[in-house]
């Protein structure tokens, strides 16, 4: 029985990868504009809009009627399925994927327990293992142990999107503003945690890569992707020839893409992200 791969479109997958599963979306708000991430506004079009809105952006979760939809796809080709969804603890898509799902055989559900970047090596990992002819069952049971392995960093270029998310106050965004704190962040085990504070970029460069080296350094024999938020990937570059020592030895190149909206929206542009499984 092939083996379909469903997910949903807060996982920031690269172009390669896309054709090789279905996507579920979730919508993008900007005040009473509606847009249908991945669809009707992409990547370069909500920096565009986040720069210039004084609203800030909210996602609402995809819908248990938009996965019944792949589902019943998946039905009449006699197929089975494995659906992976942003932490259950940053959205409510695994929800809905789990009503979806009560009614059908052969689907497998997987919370990431990450987003955005991490989402996607996991769902990387799972096209390699359809291609070694597992099952979905097998595939599910063993995306579950591996994605306790997953490690997902960021940092940000500004504390004013989580001053506008409610995250922090004014005055430690004010204050941090002053002082250009740049704020070091992980998503473990699907919640967002505050890592560190560094005075600059440079000294959040340094602070990213200390944590990847206290994770233990990456398993380069599966994926690594890293990302960028906002309209230009500079700062990005800027860490990877900062951090060269980490991936040269290890990778022909370091794949990166845009960060996607959900967490777009609280970091704001001018973020980077590294997402590798832990050796």
């Amino acid at each position: 029985m092939k083996t379909k791969i469903i997910v949903d479109s807060t996982a920031d997958l690269l172009p390669e990868y896309k054709d090789r599963v279905s996507i579920v979306p979730l919508t993008v708000l900007f005040g009473d504009e509606e847009y249908i991430d991945g669809v009707t506004i992409d990547h370069k079009t909500f920096y565009e809009k986040l720069v210039e809105s004084d609203v800030l952006p909210t996602t609402s979760q995809a819908t248990p009627d938009a996965f019944l939809k792949e589902f019943d796809k998946v039905k009449e080709a006699n197929e089975s399925a494995v659906v992976i969804t942003i932490s259950s603890k940053l959205s409510g898509t695994y929800q809905s994927a789990a009503i979806a799902a009560a009614e059908y055989d052969n689907i497998y559900l997987v919370d990431s327990g990450s987003a955005a970047m991490g989402t996607s090596i996991l769902i990387e990992l799972a096209l390699r293992f359809v291609e070694e002819g597992l099952d979905a069952k097998a595939i599910a049971e063993k995306l579950e142990e591996e994605k306790k392995k997953i490690i997902l960093v960021a940092l940000l270029d500004t504390l004013e999107y989580l001053k506008k998310g409610g995250r922090i106050s004014k005055t430690t965004a004010f204050a941090g503003s002053l002082l250009n704190i740049k704020p070091v962040l992980s998503v473990i085990d699907g919640e967002i945690n505050m890592l560190g504070k560094a005075r600059g970029s440079k000294m959040g460069n340094n602070l990213l890569v200390q944590e990847i080296e206290k994770a233990g350094g990456a398993d380069f024999s599966k994926p690594v992707l890293l990302g960028y938020s906002g309209l230009s990937d500079a700062l990005l570059l800027k860490y990877i020839e900062d951090s060269k020592h980490l991936w040269t030895k290890e990778l022909e190149t370091v794949r990166y893409t845009s960060l996607g909206s959900v967490i777009g929206t609280h970091a704001g542009p001018g973020a980077i992200a590294v997402a590798f499984f832990k050796n």
